[in-house]
Parts: C-alpha cells; structure tokens; sequence
C-alpha cells in the first residue's frame, strides 16, 4: 500500500518554497503595469512562467537589465538582486523561493525612498497593507518604491555601482532584528535538508541506506491561502515547512 501524507512532514526538495504568482495589473505612477520594486537579503529567487506575457527588471552592482518573460521562460537570481516584475498581458509565475520560511519572514527590503528606510518602525509603517483597503494600499506602497527605484537607477547612471551601497545598508539594518529567527528557520529547513543530503551520501558509501524503508508521499492538494497581496501581485501560497 502506498502510504501519503495529508500534509507537509518534510520539506519541498532542497527546502525551497513555492508560490503561484498573478503579477498586479494596475498601471504604477511611472506608467508601467506590475509589481513592486525590492530585494531578498538571504533568499533566491526563480521564476517559471505559466501564462503571459511581461519582463523582470533587475538592478544590481552589475547594471540594469531587462529580461522578457514568456510562457515557459525560467529565470532566477541571487540575493542583492533588485528586481521588479512588469506585466505586459496575463503574467503568471510559478515564483521558487530558497529557504522557505524566510521569505515569509520578512527577507526582503522594498526601495522607498531613503526618509523610508531610516528605522525598522517608519519602513514597516510605510509598508503596511491597510485593512479593508489591502489592494489599494499594496498599490501605494509599489508607488513609493517605484519612486526609490527610479532614483536608484538615474544614481547609477552617474556613480556606477556605488550608488546602492546607501540602499543595502539600510536594507541591512532593516532586516537584522530578525536574523535569529531566520537562522532557526534555516536550520530547520534548507539547512536540515542539506545535512540529510550528506548524511544519505555517508550511509551510502558505508553500503547501507535504512532511510529507503521509511520513504513517504507528502500533498497538498490546494494552496494554504490564496489571493495574497504580495508585492509582485496576487500570491496563492503553499505553507510546505516541516
């Protein structure tokens, strides 16, 4: 008999975590249709395009770059990687997120302007989703970050990759009251799925693997939550940690 689990005992495979993501398809104050401007800080980032049409814009210490995305497209980057996504018609992404749990934890900084980013109290209060107005303020908040985005960019142009060494270390200071709890998520996850790894390979190379009689399926046949205001788009999410 095939035994399988109702819920997520173990990790997705190497602890990532998984989300179906509907980019925003309201017209942002710069004129273009997507998501919110940001960067992951521990966490990297991959893309498999269902449906649409759109591009990523990504800023890093190497340049700007705009890469299209279509239907079957994967794209991924790693942290430090500013990012926005731009919806040109129906533009849907498997988005892949490493070390699930951290993401949701808060690993990744939007680029308000700088008044914005000066204390973890003022960027959580400019970055909060009002309720009864949640699409309305995830709006808002994009606005805002599209605005620190634009003058990152035109600094760059002129200073080279200097220019976001001011952004990533706010960013920094932002994120480090909440380093212990990611740590103890990372090893709880990622971490722990990679020590298993190892731990498989020994037990292989000593000629025994118990760990094949204890194999199981694990499901879950419909997202945990759906229709989150993310700051791309819509998110339905799947809550795979162990």
């Amino acid at each position: 008999m095939c035994e399988v689990e109702s819920g997520p005992a173990m990790p997705l495979p190497g602890g990532i975590g998984i989300s179906k993501l509907t980019v925003y398809d309201v017209e942002a104050s710069d004129g273009l249709v997507g998501g919110t401007p940001h960067v992951h800080l521990a966490c990297s980032e991959g893309y498999y395009v269902l449906a649409g049409d759109g591009a990523v814009q990504t800023l890093s210490t190497k340049g700007y770059r705009e890469t299209p995305l279509q239907a079957g497209a994967v794209v991924w980057f790693g942290p430090g990687m500013i990012h926005r996504l731009v919806n040109h018609g129906g533009l849907q992404i498997l988005a892949l997120m490493s070390n699930s749990g951290l993401p949701e934890a808060g690993d990744a900084v939007m680029t308000l302007p700088p008044e914005y980013l000066t204390d973890r109290e003022t960027y959580l209060k400019a970055t909060a989703l009002t309720e009864g107005a949640r699409t309305e303020s995830a709006m808002a908040r994009r606005d805002l970050a599209v605005q620190g985005y634009g003058v990152l960019r035109e600094r760059y142009e002129s200073e080279g990759p200097s220019a976001l060494d001011d952004f990533y270390a706010a960013a920094i200071r932002l994120v480090q009251p909440q380093l212990a709890d990611w740590r103890k998520r990372w090893e709880d996850g990622a971490h722990r799925v990679a020590d298993e790894t190892g731990a498989a390979l020994d037990a292989l190379e000593a000629g025994t693997a118990p760990y094949l009689e204890s194999a199981e399926l694990h499901q879950l046949p419909a997202p945990t939550e759906s229709g989150l205001h993310g700051m791309c788009g819509r998110l339905d999410v799947y809550d795979t940690r162990a």
